[in-house]
C-alpha cells in the first residue's frame, strides 16, 4: 500500500471515529486522564465558580453527545436531586449567621445552609453528568486496551459491567416482542396473567445471561486471555495530535491544582460566606474552563477543519485502495 493510500485510509478510519464524538477519537489514555481530573477536580473544588463551570460544561457535553435523552435526564432526574439537596441540606444543617426565619421545631434556617445546600447538590448531578459522559466515551474495548495486560480478569469484568446494562435492555425487548408474538406479554390478560407473564420473561433473561457468561468465559479462554506473553490487536496508537492533547490536560491540571494549592479557590460557607479573590483568580478560572471545555473545543475544531479545511473529501468523489488482485479477477482493496 503506498503512502497516499495509507493516508486515505487513516482519515476514513477516523472519520468512522469522529461520527461518534471528536473526542472519542484519541488514545484511550487521554479520555482516562481527562475524565479522572474532571471528576476529581468537581469532588475537590468547591468554590462556586468552578461548581458553575464544570456543571455547564458537563450538561453541555453530555446533550452533545446523547442528544434528547440526555436533556431529558437532565431534566426528570438531575434537577429534582439538585432542588432536594438544597432543600434536605438547611433542615439538618443549621450553621451560619445570616438568619431567614425559623423552622417549626424552632432551629434557624440560614442563608449558608441554604448555599450549601444548593453547592452539594451542583456537585453531585455534576459527577454524575460528568460519568454519563464517561460511560459513553469510554469503551469496553477501551478498557481492555487499557487495563488488559496489568489485570486482564479486572478489566475483562469491568468491560462486561459497562456492557451488561445495554445488552440487557436490548435483549429484554427482543424476548418481549417473542412473547408478545405469542400473545404472552406483560400487557395481555388480567392482573395475574400479566404477572406469570412478566416471571416468564425474567426467567428467559436470567437463562439466557448465564449462558451469554458461560459463552464469553469460553471464549476468552480459548483465545488464551490473561496468559503470560500473550500478544493483541488494537486499533488504538498515540500520534502527535494525542501528544498534543496530554500537554494541554496537565497544564490544565496544573494550573487548577496550583489555584487550589494556593488558596485561589478557597471559599467559606460557614459561619458566613466569604471568597478569596486575588489577581490571578480569572486566569486560574480561564484554565479550569479550558480543561472541562476540552471535549467541546476540540469538536468544534473538528467540525470547523472538516466542513472548511477538507475539500478534497468533501462532494460525491470517489476513492478507490488498490490492493493485490486475486487470479479470478477480483479486487482486495477498498472501494468507495
Amino acid at each position: 500500500m503506498t503512502r497516499r493510500e495509507k493516508t486515505l485510509e487513516n482519515s476514513l478510519t477516523e472519520s468512522r471515529i469522529r461520527n461518534v464524538d471528536a473526542f472519542a477519537g484519541f488514545h484511550p489514555v487521554i479520555n482516562l486522564l481527562y475524565f479522572v481530573a474532571v471528576i476529581g477536580f468537581a469532588m475537590l473544588f468547591t468554590h462556586p465558580v468552578c461548581l458553575g463551570i464544570s456543571l455547564l460544561c458537563a450538561i453541555i457535553y453530555s446533550i452533545y453527545l446523547r442528544g434528547k435523552k440526555a436533556a431529558r435526564f437532565n431534566l426528570i432526574y438531575l434537577l429534582p436531586m439538585l432542588v432536594f439537596a438544597a432543600l434536605l441540606n438547611p433542615v439538618f444543617n443549621h450553621q451560619g449567621s445570616t438568619i431567614l426565619a425559623y423552622l417549626p421545631d424552632g432551629n434557624p434556617l440560614t442563608l449558608e445552609s441554604v448555599l450549601y445546600g444548593i453547592s452539594a447538590g451542583v456537585m453531585l448531578i455534576t459527577v454524575i453528568s460528568w460519568f454519563s459522559c464517561f460511560n459513553v466515551i469510554m469503551t469496553s474495548d477501551k478498557f481492555v486496551y487499557l487495563f488488559g495486560k496489568i489485570t486482564p480478569a479486572l478489566s475483562l469484568i469491568l468491560s462486561m459491567a459497562l456492557r451488561i446494562v445495554p445488552r440487557f435492555k436490548a435483549q429484554i425487548k427482543v424476548i418481549s416482542n417473542a412473547q408478545k408474538c405469542v400473545g404472552r406479554d406483560i400487557s395481555n390478560g388480567n392482573l395475574l396473567l400479566k404477572i406469570r407473564h412478566g416471571i416468564r420473561i425474567l426467567s428467559i433473561m436470567v437463562t439466557w445471561a448465564l449462558e451469554s457468561a458461560i459463552e464469553t468465559a469460553d471464549s476468552m479462554k480459548g483465545r488464551g486471555y490473561g496468559l503470560p506473553g500473550r500478544s493483541a490487536f488494537s486499533i488504538f496508537r498515540f500520534d502527535r495530535r494525542d501528544g498534543y492533547a496530554l500537554i494541554y490536560i496537565m497544564l490544565c491540571s496544573a494550573a487548577a491544582l496550583t489555584g487550589n494549592f494556593t488558596g485561589t479557590y478557597h471559599f467559606r460557607y460557614f459561619p458566613t460566606i466569604k471568597g478569596k479573590w486575588t489577581g490571578a483568580t480569572l486566569i486560574i478560572f480561564a484554565a479550569y474552563l479550558a480543561l472541562c471545555a476540552f471535549p467541546i473545543i476540540a469538536s468544534i475544531i473538528e467540525d470547523f477543519v472538516w466542513k472548511y479545511a477538507s475539500p478534497s473529501f468533501s462532494g460525491s468523489a470517489s476513492f478507490s485502495f488498490t490492493g493485490s488482485s486475486h487470479k479470478d479477477g477480483t479486487n482486495n482493496g477498498y472501494d468507495l
